[in-house]
């Protein structure tokens, strides 16, 4: 762990496993997965995970999130297959919550996440991507969901979240049929927002994060909501809710300021209150 990702985690009292790095840029917090050698996934990162996005939440320094797998060859290949070995059910009640609750909270995390896809993203890898608000995908990514392939199936959001972005078809071949994706495809299907350059992933994203930054982080966190929810509800029934955020939005100082700062031709100074 490098001095400026351990010293963060002791100051925020964040007792992470080596597996996730953490570090800050900004009003961006970049977490890096680093297991080796495929970033697969164990409880303990898991519950990292988790940990990680629940102290996001109340740090009021921080608009976006950014994940991206250490080395050049994976985002992350999903879980270690070893856990599943015995065919111990109670593990796998174990690991499927543990999925559950950290993918769940990724995605309804108050700021904006970025999947910065560097390689392959496999079954519980890339339902971390799916979990995330944005997908970056360098150009050789290569993403599956095979989990039937060896008798499983995807526990973390993956038989929902993937048919909302890329309809039911392509999410029945991927899952049902076992298809593996380049990153041209995940594109023109809508699984991902962007393809680039090999090794650029991780810098489009900081990048991309950095744009939120300038967004009010108050009216971030009010539309975000009302995006998702979509997913579980007509449109029309997010309307109203939709008017009623609007107008909650003028309690905060940030509404004052930013439409001031627009009137003053200066750029906005939010204090995500």
């Amino acid at each position: 762990m490098s001095n400026a990702v351990e010293k963060y985690q002791k100051a925020q009292h964040l007792q992470l496993t080596d597996k996730l790095l953490v570090e800050m840029r900004g009003h961006t917090a970049l977490l890096t997965l680093n297991s080796p050698p495929a970033n697969t996934w164990d409880a303990e990162m898991l519950q990292g995970v988790k940990q990680l996005v629940e102290h996001l939440n109340s740090d009021k320094d921080i608009y976006a999130l950014v994940i991206t797998g250490a080395g050049s060859k994976f985002f992350s290949a999903g879980a270690d297959l070893k856990l599943f070995a015995s065919g111990d059910k109670a593990i796998a009640r174990s690991m499927a919550r543990y999925f559950g609750e950290a993918f769940e909270a990724l995605s309804n995390y108050r700021g904006v996440t970025i999947a910065a896809i560097n390689g392959y993203a496999m079954g519980g890898g890339l339902e971390c991507a799916l979990a995330c608000d944005i997908r970056i995908a360098e150009e050789q990514a290569q993403m599956a969901l095979p989990e039937a392939t060896v008798g499983l199936l995807p526990c973390a959001g993956g038989t929902q979240k993937l048919p909302w972005l890329v309809g039911e078809g392509w999410a029945k071949r991927m899952i049902l049929c076992g298809d593996r994706i380049d990153a041209q495809t995940a594109e023109r299907i809508g699984l991902v927002e962007e393809v680039v350059a090999t090794g650029e992933a991780l810098h489009v994203a900081l990048a991309l994060a950095d744009k939120v930054a300038q967004q009010s982080p108050v009216a971030v966190r009010k539309i975000k909501p009302l995006i998702q929810g979509a997913r579980t509800h007509a449109p029309d029934q997010w309307l109203p809710a939709e008017r009623e955020a609007f107008v909650d939005l003028f309690d905060a100082q940030d509404t004052k300021e930013g439409v001031s700062a627009f009137l003053e031709k200066r750029k906005a100074q939010w204090q995500n209150s």
